[in-house]
C-alpha cells in the first residue's frame, strides 16, 4: 500500500443559492484508496445556532478538526461567517500542524457561500 493512494478521504460537497435561500448536500462516501468504506457520511452540518451551513470534503478526521476550528471562530466573530473563514484560513496557512490537514470547507449562511482551504483562499 503506498501512502498517497491509500488515504481516507471524503468528497463532494454542492452548495446552490436560490430567491434568497440556501441548500447544501453531499455525497456521503468515504473511501480508502479506491474503495468506497461508508456510503452514508454526514458531511454536512448546521453549525452556530443552526443558521450556517458548512460542509466538508477531503480527509475525514482532518475535516472534523476544521469544522471545530471553524465554529471557535463563529464564537469569536459574534457568526461572522467572512471574518471567521478568513481568520480560519490565516490559521491554517501559517500553523505548522494546521497546514497539514488535508480537506477543505464549505460554508454558508444568507448571504454567502464560501470555500476555505489550506493554502489560504477563501
Amino acid at each position: 500500500m503506498s501512502g498517497e493512494e491509500n488515504k481516507v478521504r471524503s468528497t463532494t460537497i454542492l452548495c446552490v443559492r436560490k430567491d434568497g435561500r440556501v441548500a447544501m448536500g453531499g455525497d456521503g462516501q468515504v473511501t480508502f484508496g479506491q474503495t468506497v468504506m461508508k456510503h452514508n457520511a454526514k458531511k454536512i452540518r448546521r453549525i452556530y445556532n443552526d443558521s450556517i451551513l458548512a460542509g466538508f470534503a477531503g480527509a475525514t478526521a482532518d475535516a472534523f478538526t476544521l469544522v471545530e476550528r471553524f465554529e471557535g471562530k463563529l464564537e469569536q466573530y459574534h457568526g461572522n461567517l467572512t471574518r471567521a473563514a478568513v481568520e480560519l484560513a490565516k490559521d491554517w496557512r501559517t500553523d505548522r500542524i494546521l497546514r497539514r490537514l488535508e480537506a477543505f470547507l464549505a460554508v454558508a449562511d444568507r448571504d454567502h457561500s464560501l470555500i476555505i482551504t489550506g493554502t489560504g483562499d477563501v
